[in-house]
């Protein structure tokens, strides 16, 4: 092999090497668990649920906000357009903030921005201002409310590395992942059920105040780690740049060429899927209620909610056994959930048309269910393969992010025009849609999937139980009062891992 792979100049290593230098640290470390991480797990779903609501809030009454404040379609559109652009430099600022000053400092810069963006936009609906005034307010408000959006996402994996074990880690980083989607859930809900524009756009801003106080939730890390993982510290954004383009990087940062490649379908699959979810939340109303379609803004709004109420369901349910049961099973969960969602996003093309309600309810049902289990274990998958947990969650986002951008701009430009038949029909949006979900989501069946992290972790809790136990058979720790056979460790396959005989 090539040695180019690490800055010694030493030879490149595949993940295996990861596990056996992990087993060389000398010492035993003990790895606890404290209550407090739930309520950090608290302040980051609510935060995320708040910044969740505000860039999805105007999509299902985009109709009326363009009437009430007599602006255009396209300048609506660009309303949720500014939470996508601005996410994008935000996104990999968020690492490099959170390296070098913590994720609480990192938090409560997201919770200003939140704060800060809840009443520059409630400044926009005061009736004496002109409409360019009113909208140059909203834009702000939201491009405010943009910065704040990556935060919570990004951080999410990187507290739930640092604070949860290997059974609770994936339910961690997935309740804090779909905690923007509950909030676009919300969003879809409660925006069309105002009596006006107006009126939502003070509730949203009551909501972000009232929300702001759990920052003080969040902390940076616990006293002891769970894990060996989450006792490092993290890596660098330019560290995973660097490895991902095959340059020399540290052995800490160090990806395999099989790794790297798996990298790079993870972001293309996961950017089609969450950019496709983004386009719903802006374009809704334009698909469903403008005509020829003619669904009702309510109607709208429900279909948007039930995309997002099915996939929490399923991420609910499906987290637990990601952790405990198909712990080594994240390819072929993609492989198989993946095609499923790629060819119901095609549907779209012939299912949006009139009096189908219930055919679209059911694919907005199957849709969600399958996007937010697939999700949040590709953000777990691309810790796995990049040990970065601030470098990928950031671009694993800000991929979906520039999906969304792209596929928004371009399909509210292929709306058909007054003179067509039917007038202002998206159906050529949908195509492009469709498509685009298709052809990007095809590479999945070309990932191989290794769970490096997950290996080291599990090393490494054996070797502290079985160095414990050989130092004088005491299965308790110096550390901590806690048994450090109840560390989520089974002697049993201990033994028979390493070929030796569990001693009690």
């Amino acid at each position: 092999m090539s040695s180019a792979g690490y800055l010694d100049g030493k030879d490149t290593v595949t993940s295996v090497d990861h596990v056996e230098n992990a087993q060389s640290v000398p010492g035993i470390t003990n790895y606890r668990l404290y209550k407090r991480r739930f309520s950090g797990l608290l302040g980051f779903i609510i935060l995320g649920i708040v910044t969740g609501m505000q860039w999805s809030w105007f999509g299902p009454i985009a109709t009326d906000t363009a009437n009430e404040f007599d602006i255009s379609l396209a300048q609506v559109n660009w309303l949720g357009n500014m939470a996508l652009c601005v996410s994008l430099p935000a996104s990999f600022l968020v690492p490099v903030i959170a390296s070098r000053y913590g994720i609480r400092r990192c938090s409560e810069i997201g919770g200003v921005m939140l704060l800060i963006s809840a009443w520059v936009r409630y400044a926009g609906t005061i009736r004496s201002l002109s409409p360019q005034s009113a909208y140059v307010l909203l834009f702000f408000g939201q491009l405010f409310g943009a910065i704040s959006k990556p935060v919570f996402p990004i951080l999410g994996p990187v507290f739930s590395e640092r604070w949860f074990d290997l059974k609770s880690r994936t339910t961690a980083t997935m309740a804090i992942a779909i905690a923007g989607p509950i909030g676009s859930a919300l969003g879809q809900l409660l925006s069309p059920s105002m009596s006006t524009v107006r009126q939502s756009i003070l509730v949203l801003s009551i909501i972000s105040t009232a929300a702001l106080p759990a920052v003080l939730l969040i902390l940076d890390w616990p006293p002891s780690p769970p894990t060996y993982s989450g006792s490092k510290q993290p890596l660098s954004f330019t560290s995973l740049f660097r490895a991902t383009l095959g340059l020399a990087v540290s052995k800490e940062a160090y990806m395999s060429r099989r790794e790297r490649i798996d990298f790079v379908i993870l972001t293309l699959v996961f950017g089609s899927l969450d950019g496709a979810i983004n386009v719903l939340s802006v374009l809704s109303a334009q698909w469903f209620v403008c005509q020829p379609v003619g669904y009702s803004d309510t109607t709208c709004g429900l279909l948007g909610a039930t995309l997002f109420l099915s996939g929490i369901t399923a991420a609910v349910f499906s987290a637990p056994l990601f952790d405990r049961v198909f712990t080594h099973s994240m390819g072929v969960t993609f492989k198989t959930l993946v095609p499923i969602v790629s060819l119901l996003w095609l549907s779209l093309i012939w299912a949006v048309k009139p009096n189908n309600a219930a055919v679209l309810f059911i694919s907005m049902a199957v849709i969600g269910s399958c996007c937010m289990t697939i999700l949040p274990l590709a953000i777990e998958l691309g810790i796995e393969l990049t040990r970065n947990a601030n470098g990928s969650s950031a671009i694993l986002w800000c991929s979906g992010n520039l999906f969304g951008i792209i596929l928004i701009m371009v399909e509210g430009a292929l709306r058909a025009p007054s003179t067509a038949d039917p007038p202002y029909n998206m159906r050529d949006a949908l195509i492009l849609h469709g498509c685009v979900v298709m052809v990007f989501s095809s590479s999945i069946f070309f990932l191989r999937a290794k769970q490096a992290r997950r290996e080291v972790d599990e090393a490494m809790i054996r070797a502290t139980v079985l160095g414990t136990v050989n130092a004088g058979g005491v299965g308790w720790s110096h550390k901590t009062s806690m048994p450090v056979l109840e560390m989520s460790v089974d002697p049993t396959n201990i033994a028979e891992d390493k070929q030796i005989h569990y001693i009690p």
